[in-house]
């Protein structure tokens, strides 16, 4: 299997091509046909760079939490008090609904978990625990520093956050909605600001 840091220019473009499949149709919606009509391949040249749809899930959902984490330590060296750290990261969502309600790579290959291979199941979990770590860590030191207030636990709060997001862009590309997530974010967090 390809690792992230041996992909080739080609690979990423077909690993390209993946994510937006994936975020539009799901992972269970396109082939290597698919594939090979958006990058202008030959499936066998496809097949050169990832022999299998197992192995372009993988790569594609560990290249989507590479990014993801990347967008998470930037938030937290460039935003300090933790109200406006979890506005940052629901705007990570709403980036991302706001391009043609694209839905959250993970998010798409979650909903058909029962249906994917162990593999990728694993890279989405993985997805998954970074977030929820990530946002408990956040949520414990605004209610440390009195920035935030709940009679909920931290965890719980993280993970009630996520799945807001998450069914926020879910239920706004099926209302066909032109509000985001951010909107059901600053719901709940007008609830924990002091």
């Amino acid at each position: 299997m390809t690792t992230l840091q041996e992909l080739s220019p080609s690979a990423e473009r077909i690993a390209d091509a993946a994510q937006v499949l994936v975020q539009q149709v799901g992972y269970n919606g396109f082939s290597f046909e698919h594939i090979s009509q958006l990058v202008g391949m030959r499936k066998a040249s496809i097949h050169h760079h990832f022999a299998s749809k197992v192995d372009l899930g993988v790569t594609v959902a560990q290249r989507y939490t590479h990014q993801f984490d990347g967008a998470l330590r930037q938030i937290l060296t460039a935003v300090k008090p933790a109200p406006q750290r979890l506005q940052a990261y629901a705007d990570l969502f709403e980036t991302t609904f706001m391009n043609d309600h694209h839905l959250c790579v993970c998010g798409m290959l979650g909903a058909e978990s029962n249906s994917l291979d162990a593999a990728v199941n694993l890279e989405v979990r993985h997805f998954f625990q970074l977030n929820v770590a990530w946002l408990t860590d956040v949520i414990q030191d605004g209610l440390a520093s009195g920035s935030l207030k709940s009679a909920q636990g931290a965890p719980v709060l993280a993970e009630t956050l996520l799945s807001l997001l998450e069914g926020a862009m879910l239920v706004g590309r099926s209302l066909k909605s032109p509000l985001g997530p951010r909107r059901i974010s600053d719901v709940f967090l007008s609830s924990l600001i002091v």
